[in-house]
Parts: C-alpha cells; structure tokens; sequence
C-alpha cells in the first residue's frame, strides 16, 4: 500500500510546496521497481525457463539414446528384500527388491550381479525390466520429456520471483537512505531551531 501511495503521490506532489526531493525520488523509485516487477520478472523468468528448457531436452535426448531397457532374469532374491516404493511407478505401489539376476546388455555381452528390481515378492525366474547403458552397466531411468519440461517450468517461475525479490530488495534499500538522509536533515534543522523554541515573544 505505501508503494501504491508513493506512486499515486507523483501527480499531486508536482506543485506541493511541501514536496521534498525525497518524497519524489521514493515515488520514482517505487513506480520504477512496480514496472520492473510486472515486465522485467516475466521476461526473465521465461528466458531462464526456455534456457533450462533447452538444456533439459538435450539432456533427454542424449539419455535417451545411450541408455536401453533390457529384460533380466533373477537368479534369487538378497536378503535386504523391500526396499521401498518406486516415485515414478504409475501406480506408486511398485515395491522394490534386491535381487541378484542375470541380463544381457545391449552389445550382446552377458551380465549378472546384484540389481534393485520392481517386484514385491521376487522369485528365481522371474522376469524384469532394467535399464543399462550400451554396454549393460546399470544406469538410472531416463529422464522423459514431461519431467524436464515440469523442471523448466519450475525454474522459469523461480527465476521471475528471484528477479522480483531482487527489484524489491533493492527498492527497500534505497527508500531505507533516502528515511535515513530525510531523518538527518530534520536533526540538522532541528539542531538550528530547537534551542530557540518556545521563546519568541518571551523577551528573552
């Protein structure tokens, strides 16, 4: 509400003789950090959105193509069973599994060891899908188009409000001196008259 005061304030103060220098700079400011925040922010919340867009999809593609999904075999299920839920499972409810299993990879070499399965009771035999990388080493999923444009978008939105926390942090700080200098010439003033106050017209 004071920066929507000081704004309004530009057109009434122009010939207040009243007006400090103070008071037109804060109005000034105030627009000035008003426009910043409504123009400025987006734009560059956008720019850094179309940026991380940019980079996020390379990075989708580049996963995309050096990592394969390959069907493995488990040989028997480790002790440490469940290990918990898969986030990205699209029921939520995929329990997880430590089993040792065979696979092959995709340049045709044989793999076996210990991998983390989706299956809540695994059993010698059974089938599962894994994702490796060309020479079957065990790699994350990768990363799909939606997830990376939800993560643009997050950073887009970040980037505008960080612009506009800026502009505000600024706009407090300058508005800060100006208080702080209006505040020092009303001691100076003060310092000149406060001795003689309440005297005129005492006779002393």
């Amino acid at each position: 509400m004071r920066d929507v005061r000081a704004i309004s304030g530009l057109w009434r103060w122009r010939h207040n003789p009243l007006r400090r220098t103070t008071d037109l700079v804060e109005a000034w400011v105030a627009l000035s950090a008003l426009l910043l925040v409504l123009l400025a922010a987006p734009v560059a919340g956008c720019l850094l959105g179309a940026t991380a867009q940019g980079a996020l999809q390379d990075a989708v593609r580049r996963q995309q193509s050096s990592r394969h999904e390959v069907t493995a075999t488990v040989v028997r299920e480790l002790d440490d069973a469940t290990l918990g839920i898969d986030p990205e499972a699209a029921s939520g409810r995929d329990a997880h599994s430590r089993v040792l299993a065979d696979w092959t990879a995709p340049d045709g070499t044989a793999r076996h060891g210990a991998v983390i399965a989706d299956l809540g009771k695994p059993r010698t035999g059974d089938h599962f899908r894994l994702w490796t990388d060309r020479r079957g080493r065990v790699t994350a999923r990768p990363l799909d188009p939606a997830t990376a444009t939800t993560h643009a978008v997050l950073a887009g939105v970040g980037g505008a409000l960080l612009t506009a926390g800026t502009v505000e942090a600024v706009r407090r700080l300058i508005v800060w001196r100006l208080v702080r200098r209006r505040y020092a010439r009303w001691d100076q003033a003060w310092s000149k008259v406060g001795p003689d106050w309440g005297r005129t017209g005492t006779g002393s």
